[in-house]
């Protein structure tokens, strides 16, 4: 027995936000949003985050999703190339209405920073040399 794939399930407080933050930041939609629900694919690897209403979710989780304001949940890591490229996802970020909660920096051998989408759900771009 084997596991075929793997996504991510996470609440939004307003899907055309979410869309609107998503899309400008290049990633595109997995499949047509509902009035619940909206997916994006993200790298290579077409990992899928589905975004679905918070009523939604409550739910599937059968219980009360973390407040993101105050707590966490997840990160998620996304590779860049490069540090130049970091730099580069920080612009788009801050365009598309990121907001920043770890400024650029190194780690070890890598470069990052942290951002977290309009719902407060947290992301870090992320250079690791040979990643």
């Amino acid at each position: 027995m084997k596991t075929r794939m793997i996504w991510a399930n996470l609440a939004t407080n307003d899907i055309q936000k979410t869309i609107q933050f998503y899309t400008a930041l290049g990633f595109k939609q997995n499949g047509k949003e509902t009035s619940e629900l909206v997916s994006f694919a993200f790298a290579d690897s077409n990992f899928i985050i589905n975004f679905f209403t918070a009523k939604r979710f409550e739910w599937a989780l059968k219980g009360k999703p973390v407040n993101t304001e105050t707590e966490n949940e997840i990160i998620f890591s996304l590779s860049a190339d490069s540090r130049e490229e970091v730099d580069l996802w920080l612009e788009k970020v801050k365009k598309a209405g990121g907001v920043i909660f770890s400024e650029p920096e190194d780690f070890e051998v890598g470069y990052t920073f942290g951002f977290t989408d309009p719902d407060g759900h947290k992301f870090n771009f992320l250079y690791w040399p040979g990643m």
